[in-house]
């Protein structure tokens, strides 16, 4: 059977020899390729926020014994999107004291951000947008714009408790962006590579295989530190409704605020498609025999599993205090992620 990155490939040669024929540069072939790859990422993001949403309400239900959503469609499947379109009606109101054009730009800013490192993530075999061979500095860097996003919402509303929350989201990423980075360094030293899909290769067609198992700590503690990454409970300080009244958020209303949702709930994916990559074995499946199933499938039910992980921490666990959220990055997190680090390299200068 013909791969789905080689069919792209015979696609692609078959259309730059028509442009050839009809005297068209191939520049605008490149041009409208990357316009169709980013139009499909949007489409993906899109989608997997609005199951997201719902997901979420459905998880945080049944763990309260409750039902959630139920009136809008079977189920209450569609009532994402009504809300959707309940925020593109509302009214877009920006505050007189507001820096105006700071205050547009950093929702702009937290969706592109978040938009963007889809780029390099491997959905499946020849699903990707771009296979950069520095594809995990690349996310480590790019979602590090997250936190510029939310300072720029917190100054620029003029609002003590968004300003609060625009504080406590940078020095919680910066803290916990160290340990996350060393704990994604153990998977590149066992690969030998920073690209998203050497790592994925790098690892063995068995489960036991999968870098979950050598990595076991690095898994953890990026596990924890991601969830602090995308500001999601127990460490939702930035915005936590009980103190700051949704924090560097409060002052956006209507698609400005729809835009920060958003970026939350893919972000959310974004940390646990990570993780499928680096330890999981991305789209690879858990036994040969089972490589009948389409890779894809593989990796999106590797990445739920994840993203529901997530959404049982935030209905089971209380919100830190600032103080020990900091402590725990610092005190615990990144000594153990040090120790990660010295272990593998050991292991890989050893048995590598």
């Amino acid at each position: 059977m013909l791969e789905f990155d080689g069919l792209l490939l015979n696609i692609y040669d078959s259309l730059s020899l028509w442009f050839a024929s009809m005297g068209i540069p191939i520049i605008w072939l490149d041009l409208l390729v990357m316009v169709f790859a980013g139009a499909v990422i949007l489409g993906v993001i899109a989608i997997s926020v609005l199951f997201l949403v719902w997901w979420e309400r459905k998880v945080s239900a049944h763990i309260q014994d409750r039902l959630g959503p139920m009136r809008t469609g079977k189920h209450g499947v569609l009532q994402t999107l009504a809300d959707g379109i309940k925020l593109l009606q509302k009214e877009d109101i920006i505050p007189d004291v507001a820096d105006k054009k700071v205050y547009f730009w950093a929702p702009v800013v937290c969706f592109v951000t978040a938009y963007m490192a889809y780029i390099v993530i491997p959905f499946g075999k020849g699903l990707i947008g771009r296979d950069l061979n520095i594809g995990i500095f690349y996310i480590v860097a790019i979602t590090s714009f997250t936190v510029i996003s939310i300072l720029m919402a917190g100054w620029a509303s003029n609002n003590k408790y968004a300003l609060l929350g625009g504080m406590r989201s940078a020095a919680q990423i910066v803290s916990y962006e160290v340990p996350l980075t060393l704990s994604v360094i153990g998977s590149v030293m066992l690969a030998g590579s920073l690209s998203m899909v050497d790592i994925v290769k790098a690892q063995g067609p068995y489960f036991w295989q999968w870098y979950w198992l050598p990595q076991i700590l690095g898994f953890g503690i990026y596990f924890v530190a991601a969830t602090a990454e995308a500001n999601r409970t127990p460490f939702d300080l930035p915005e936590a409704e009980q103190e700051l009244v949704a924090g560097f958020n409060v002052e956006y209303s209507g698609m400005k605020f729809a835009m920060f949702f958003l970026a939350e709930f893919a972000n959310m994916f974004t940390v646990s498609a990570i993780a499928t990559t680096l330890f999981l074995g991305g789209w690879q499946p858990p036994l040969p025999g089972l490589s009948f199933i389409p890779s894809w499938i593989w990796f999106f039910g590797k990445t739920l599993f994840l993203v529901f992980v997530l959404m049982w921490f935030r209905w089971t666990y209380p919100r830190l205090r600032v103080d020990q959220l900091m402590g725990f990055a610092w005190k615990f997190l990144l000594p153990l992620a040090f120790a990660n680090l010295f272990l593998t390299g050991l292991g890989v200068y050893f048995f590598g």
